[in-house]
């Protein structure tokens, strides 16, 4: 029985595509797909280090640079590679072109951190059904004044998503240097597991919570159209792990675990602001600011309130935006009426992930039980859904990333 054909929108990241070697090795992966008759599409970033190296030249040249130059700027890398695996490809036979953001085109509004509007698939798809391979640089669009546009960092995989929704894809395979989606960081635990399948909502759950392999965004995007998505290596012939909604993750895993994965992110800074007046309007007078100068605010933890006495807040934000946020609070000192900001940068964020907690009582009991066994003080805490996290000080990230692991049977020994 001959196998169906499918429609497969490949992207492979900037390490898959760091120098002609890796180039060539990407277009082997490439070509392979396409001789097993499938229709394919592929989306590539810039070489690792190349969008660093021009966004800096762009800050060199002037701290308050024209975003829409910028753009101009930066979106090079992905031409850059795009031109060079299409190459590539026709020196190996086989039909591919590449096709820059304007010219499918890919509709995008704003400069620097572009929204795309739409795509328009009738270049693509005359490419694709006529067994054509496109090469598409991601992270660019093009604006309806016609200029360049890019979708901020990490914008290629959103490219790839993108893409693969309007041309009607069956799947959409992110190439990366890791083999798939863990149970944790496997650096930090060597008996994490490679996870088979996950659910959108627990991947967006990690990707925002510290696990580095997609961005968020897109995987919203996937989400939203019901995208599946399948992260694998660049560099190791292995499976990856599939991405998918909640009413299709029954066929890859016979029973649900509680927890899916944790994940520790130390890219969080703590403020606290103390003698702070107990009255109405005080919380809402310290974050309004905030939310003005677009400041993502985390976890918020308040002692003291109701008693008529002075309260203490805390608070997290990301470390990149602590001096800023700062800045904001004691512009608005006056009227907020607090007596002191105290700040600390050594601080972790972990947490634990799994759409099980919908149906189970009694994980973030567990989860506090076990770091309290080991003597790690918790900070703060937030929640949601199927997301537990606290903030701890950041000399037990590796102790409590291995303790939270093993509690919940995400060692690949208890698994087994």
């Amino acid at each position: 029985m001959s196998r169906a054909k499918q429609r497969i929108v490949m992207k492979f990241g900037g390490t898959s595509m760091a120098g002609i070697e890796r180039i060539r090795h990407v277009a082997g992966l490439v070509k392979a797909e396409a001789d097993r008759g499938n229709e394919v599409a592929v989306v590539v970033s810039a070489m690792a280090g190349e969008t660093d190296r021009l966004v800096h030249l762009c800050k060199e040249a002037a701290p308050l640079y024209d975003p829409r130059e910028y753009d101009v700027v930066v979106a090079s890398g992905e031409q850059v590679t795009a031109g060079l695996l299409a190459i590539t490809l026709s020196g190996m036979g086989a039909n591919a072109r590449s096709y820059m953001g304007w010219q499918l085109p890919i509709r995008a509004s704003g400069h620097s951190s572009a929204l795309i509007d739409h795509i328009d698939s009738e270049i693509l798809e005359g490419v694709l059904s006529s067994g054509g391979i496109a090469v598409i640089p991601g992270f660019q669009g093009v604006t309806a004044e016609g200029e360049v546009a890019t979708l901020g960092r990490g914008g290629s995989d959103t490219s790839a998503v993108a893409l693969a929704v309007a041309a009607k894809a069956d799947r959409c395979d992110i190439y990366t240097d890791v083999e798939g989606v863990f149970t944790t960081d496997p650096r930090i635990v060597p008996r994490a597991r490679k996870l088979h399948a996950i659910t959108y909502e627990e991947m967006l759950e990690l990707a925002s919570v510290g696990a580095k392999v997609l961005q968020t965004r897109s995987v919203g995007l996937a989400m939203r159209y019901n995208m599946a998505l399948q992260v694998l290596s660049s560099f190791e012939a292995k499976p990856g792990t599939l991405i998918v909604g909640d009413d299709k993750i029954e066929e890859y895993q016979m029973e649900q675990q509680l927890i899916t994965g944790i994940a520790h992110d130390k890219n969080e800074a703590r403020v606290t602001l103390t003698g702070l007046p107990d009255r109405p309007g005080t919380v809402a007078a310290i974050f309004a600011p905030l939310a003005q100068a677009n400041i993502i605010v985390d976890m918020i933890v308040q002692s003291g309130a109701g008693r008529g006495t002075a309260t203490t807040l805390t608070f997290t934000v990301p470390t990149a935006s602590l001096a800023h946020a700062v800045a904001e609070l004691e512009k608005a000192k006056e009227s907020i009426g607090f007596e002191q900001i105290m700040t600390d940068t050594d601080v972790v964020k972990i947490s634990a992930v799994g759409i099980g907690m919908r149906s189970n009582a009694g994980i973030a009991a567990k989860m506090f039980d076990t770091l309290a066994e080991r003597g790690i003080n918790i900070l703060a805490i937030s929640t949601s859904e199927i997301k537990v996290s606290v903030l701890l000080p950041e000399d037990y990230t590796e102790l409590a990333v291995r303790v939270l692991h093993s509690a919940f049977g995400l060692d690949a020994e208890q698994a087994a």
